[in-house]
Parts: structure tokens; sequence; C-alpha cells
């Protein structure tokens, strides 16, 4: 541990942050590959509509992924302390205690989803052509839904525990067991989005599989006993409260994508609905390396403000715009230069694509800015000052984002719902950026302040 504090505050910083992020970018680009993968196999095997089908389910997953980092970051954070302390058994009781919450909310809320399906569906914006697609996807994905959560709280875990590489290899499992599966039980099995739907499923166990090895492996410390199993209503309380932010914002993704869906479809219909589902995709591609780079930003900033180390800190901070602004870029030369590509990779459907272009130009205008506010975020919350990194995240989503969304098709009809995005870019990016130069105010004056004292 030492040795690793020595390196985080000495260490050149580009090449510190290069290592640090390398492992959480591998994860989030192999993650985002499955499911840019999953969506171009159903397009090309079964059409447009099946993505739109795809596209509608996206709400209930996020939902599922926010019940497994309520569990996964709120025990996270007590088994990193605890390890940090000594305190083994605390650790490996939360890391438990996460896994009976996480199991007892997927038995509330997945028999919730199955058996008024049909409504939620049409509730989210599915029409009746996309309906029977969008049913027998999530029909099938319900039983692996717990699976799902599981993979993600127990990545979560497996982080805490100063293990970025397994966590990785456990993203890689799931992906390349997908992207295998899903030609064989869609083409060769001629299976349809069911089929793709019993491959996702499939590699979730195989992903489960291989967490529960790597747990009883000596490279863990998670030997579970059942003891650790036991409710500790302590450690519970405190798994929610540290993880019910992120259960917050992902919950108000959730709303946020359903409202974008519902008003793309009474503005432009079910075929929009699908290239919404294709630039979503193309988008995750985008954002997941960036999100990568922030997870491996965040120990270094909070280190070296933790240790005084200022001028570090202002450093790392501009290493790390310049490096995520550098893919978002990359993503803005993609999305505008080549949307015909990209959406060619989906389907062959001439109207859809040419109808696609459009939306995609207007969603990536402003995408170098993109990154300002997942790295300012993260920035915030690695030097403790969680209510900027708060406003800043739920600006973007409910203050900024629904609103525009809403209002602005009443202006420029459809394409008012594409302008919302880059709309909300600037806001986002303006937000942020108020907040860091705020900041850097204050460490500009505390070092002021130190040097006067030498």
């Amino acid at each position: 541990m030492e040795e690793q504090k020595k390196q985080i505050l000495n260490e050149d910083l580009r090449k510190l942050l290069f290592k640090f992020s390398l492992p959480a970018v591998t994860g989030m680009v192999i993650a985002a590959l499955y499911n840019f993968a999953d969506t171009i196999y159903v397009g090309n095997g079964v059409g447009p509509d099946a993505i739109a089908g795809l596209t509608i389910v996206l709400p209930i997953f996020i939902v599922i992924i926010a019940i497994s980092l309520l569990t996964g970051i709120g025990a996270a954070s007590i088994i990193s302390r605890s390890l940090g302390k000594g305190d083994t058994d605390r650790a490996l009781i939360a890391a438990g205690n996460s896994f009976i919450i996480n199991i007892v909310l997927n038995i509330i809320i997945i028999p919730i989803f199955y058996f008024f399906m049909d409504e939620i569906l049409q509730f989210l914006g599915a029409s009746p052509v996309i309906l029977p697609y969008a049913s027998e996807y999530l029909s099938v994905m319900l039983f692996g839904f717990i699976l799902f959560s599981l993979s993600i709280n127990a990545n979560n875990l497996i982080r805490a525990e100063g293990k970025p590489r397994a966590s990785m290899y456990v993203m890689l499992v799931g992906a390349v067991m997908n992207i295998i599966l899903d030609p064989i039980f869609i083409f060769v099995l001629d299976m349809g989005v069911r089929g793709a739907a019993i491959a996702t499923v499939i590699s979730q166990v195989f992903t489960i599989t291989f967490i529960i090895f790597f747990f009883r492996s000596k490279g863990s410390i998670y030997h579970f006993k059942k003891e650790v199993f036991y409710p500790d209503l302590k450690i519970m309380k405190e798994i929610i409260t540290i993880g019910f932010p992120s259960f917050l914002l992902e919950m108000i993704a959730s709303i946020m994508f359903m409202v974008f869906i519902k008003i793309v479809r009474i503005y432009g219909g079910d075929s929009y609905i699908t290239i919404t589902g294709i630039a979503i995709r193309i988008i995750d591609l985008i954002f997941m390396p960036i999100i990568g780079v922030s997870h491996g930003f965040s120990p270094i900033v909070g280190f070296n403000y933790g240790a005084g180390s200022h001028r570090r800190v202002k450093n790392v901070l501009r290493e790390g715009l310049i490096w995520t602004a550098a893919v978002a870029f990359v993503g803005f030369i993609l999305m505008v230069a080549f949307p015909q590509l990209l959406l060619r990779m989906f389907t062959n459907d001439p109207e859809l694509i040419r109808n696609g272009i459009a939306p995609l130009r207007i969603i990536a205008v402003c995408a170098p800015l993109w990154s300002v506010p997942i790295i300012g975020g993260a920035f915030f919350q690695a030097i403790g000052k969680a209510k900027p990194a708060i406003i800043i995240n739920l600006a973007r989503e409910l203050l900024v984002f629904i609103p525009a969304v809403i209002v602005l098709p009443l202006f420029f009809d459809l394409q008012g719902v594409w302008i919302s995005w880059p709309f909300t870019d600037i806001f986002a990016a303006l937000i942020t950026g108020g907040f860091l130069i705020r900041e850097i105010r204050i460490i500009n004056k505390t070092m002021k302040l130190e040097e006067a004292a030498v």
C-alpha cells in the first residue's frame, strides 16, 4: 500500500493516469462492445423493429443496474475502508449483506415486471408493432436479470479489494460469450429476439460461474462462510445510505430515457425509436472509455488532494480533461462524418439509414463536451465535495435534458428532440465549468497561502 501511495504522489501523471485507467477503460469498452454487437446481430438477423423492441426495454435494464449499484457501490465503500483498517471480517460481512439486499430487491421487482410486462412496455412507448419484440425479449431476460444484477454487484466488490484486472475479466467473459452465442441463436437456430435474450442469459451464467471460481481462489479475500450472510442491520443501512446516490442517478437516467423514447414516438414513430436505439449503442461506445478514465482518474486526484499536492491535482485534472476530450472528439468525427457507415452496421433499410443521418449528426454536434461533466463529477467526488458532484449529475438530467426534450419539440417538431442533446451538452459543460473554475481558484489561493507561509 505504501509503495502504491508513493507511486501516486510522485510518478509522472500521464503515465500514472494511463496505468490506472487502462483496466477500467478495457472493461468498459468490452461492456459497450457487448451491447453494440448484440444490437448489430438483432438488427441484421431480425430487423429494425426488433432494435426498437430492445430499445424500449432499456429503462427496465437501467432499473436493474440501479439496484446493482445501490448494493455494489455501497458495500465497496465499506469494504475498502475496512480493508484499509485491517478489518477483513467487517469487509466480508458487508459483501455478504450486499448480496442479501440485492437478491431481496430483485425478488420484489422482477415479478412486477413479469406480471405487468405488456402494460409496462406500453407505458414505456411500445406500439403494437414493437410490443411483440419487446415482450419476447424481456420475458426471457427477466430470468437472467438476477444474474446480471449479482454480477455487477460482485464486480464492485472485486474492485474494492484492489483487483481491477479480475474485474475486467468478469466483463470480458460475459461479453465474449455473448458475442459468440448471439449469431448461433439468432442466425443458426433462427430464434430471433428470443435467441438474443437466451444468449445473453447463458453469458451471464458463465459470468457468475467465473465470479464464483474467483471468489474461491487464493487471489480473493472473499472465501465466504455462511456467517457473513446473516443480516447485519447496521451494515445494511450503511450500504443503502452510501449506495443511494448512485441508485438515484440511475433511476433518474431511466426516467430520462423513458421520457425521451415517448417523445420520439410522438413526433417520429417506431422507426425513430430504432434510430434512437442505434444512436445509444454508438454513444455508449464513446462514453464508456471516458467513464473508464474517470475511474482511474479518481484515486489519483483523491490521494494527491489528501496529501496537499495541489499542483498535481490541477495537472491531473488537466490530463483527465485532455484524454477524455480526445476520445469524445473521435466520437464526434465518426458520428458527424460517417453516419451512413455506422447506420449500415445495424440495418440495410435504406429509409432508416436516410432518416438516421440527421439525428446522429445533431446528437453529436457537441460531443467534444461530453467528457466535461463526467470528469468534473468524478473530480468533486474524489476531493470529497459531494454537493457539486450531485448538482452536476442531477442538473444535466432533471433540470436541463428532460425539460429540453419536452419543450424544444413544441417549436422545432422532431428536430427539437435531437436538438435537446447538444442543448443539454452545452449547459452541462457550463455548469461543470463554473464549479471547476471556482474550485481551481480555491486551490490556487491555498497554494499561495502555503507558499507565503514557507
